[in-house]
């Protein structure tokens, strides 16, 4: 889903999510998934200058779910250790907290990076603490569920892609659903 990082979108998109996990059945992903994918978009309205152009994309291969955002600036975030009384600077460790992965890269042409992360999709097993790793998003051969849905001039979509398409991902298979 291609739109801008406001904040009047960020809410918007958390909903979109929160209903293609509920089409999956992924229910118990919904919190950390609206959390990391919130904290990743105020990133991108936070850090990268004008341009707030981003792609999210939720995939769900097997055993896990991949959240991703795609923006233009190529700079890389990095954690900070945020003050106990700083009302900012704690979005990457947010995430690392409540993913088994996460992550980020560079995109190789300089046009922007990608900062991912992942929730395991084995219910009753809390995730162990998260490590940061760069290169590859995992599961990069897998269709983006949300890909193709935005709407005209950016703006976010409803979730589901239209004609032509990738479309929604079925849970466990990485291939395309047809509703």
């Amino acid at each position: 889903m291609e739109f801008q990082a406001l904040p009047s979108r960020i809410g918007q998109v958390r909903r979109i999510v929160t209903a293609q996990l509920r089409y999956w059945r992924l229910e118990p992903l919904i919190d950390a998934a609206a959390l990391g994918v919130t904290e990743l978009l105020t990133n991108v309205h936070r850090h990268t200058g004008s341009d707030k152009h981003c792609t999210v994309e939720i995939v769900f291969r097997r055993d896990h779910l991949t959240v991703s955002v795609r923006d233009h600036d190529p700079r890389l975030p990095r954690v900070r250790t945020a003050e106990p009384s700083a009302t900012n600077g704690r979005g990457l460790a947010l995430i690392a907290a409540v993913s088994a992965s996460w992550g980020m890269r560079a995109q190789n042409d300089g046009s922007g990076k990608v900062v991912w992360f992942t929730l395991p999709a084995t219910f009753g097993t809390p995730p162990q603490r998260a490590t940061a790793h760069t290169g590859a998003v995992p599961d990069e051969a897998a269709l983006p569920a949300l890909a193709g849905a935005a709407g005209a001039g950016g703006e976010a979509g409803n979730g589901m892609a239209g004609p032509g398409s990738a479309g929604p991902t079925s849970p466990g298979t990485g291939t395309t659903a047809h509703p």
